[in-house]
């Protein structure tokens, strides 16, 4: 089992950047493919990046390609997203999410954060 704990949120204008982190519990973290998810208020929740288990491969969203990037630390347990040149429409709460490597990428994550605020202003 792992636990995922989302920080680095906050208030920011358009144009600037934050650096989300998602620190996961468990000697297994190493074998979890991870993502990033985003929900705005209204919309139903959306992909915006993940990254394999070996830190080898990564998958963006359309809406963020290029602006933003995954990142892991196997070692510290840690997930990054780096988001640049953010835009009122990435306003959203945001989870980290974790799924065992060996599952196909049809199934589920099955292992979600508490969610970190982001709010972009313009």
């Amino acid at each position: 089992q792992v636990q995922l704990v989302e920080s680095g949120g906050g208030s920011v204008q358009a144009g600037d950047s934050l650096r989300l982190s998602c620190a996961g519990s468990g000697r297994a973290f190493t074998h979890y493919n991870m993502a990033w998810f985003r929900q705005a208020p209204g919309k139903e929740r959306e992909f915006v990046a993940q990254i394999v288990f070996s830190g080898g491969s990564t998958d963006y969203a359309d809406a963020v390609k290029g602006r933003v990037t995954i990142s892991r630390d196997n070692v510290k347990n840690t997930v990054w997203l780096q988001m640049n040149n953010l835009k009122p429409e990435d306003t959203a709460v945001y989870y980290c999410a974790a799924r065992w490597y060996a599952k196909p990428p049809t199934d589920e994550y099955e292992y979600w954060g508490q969610g970190t605020q982001v709010t972009v202003s313009s």
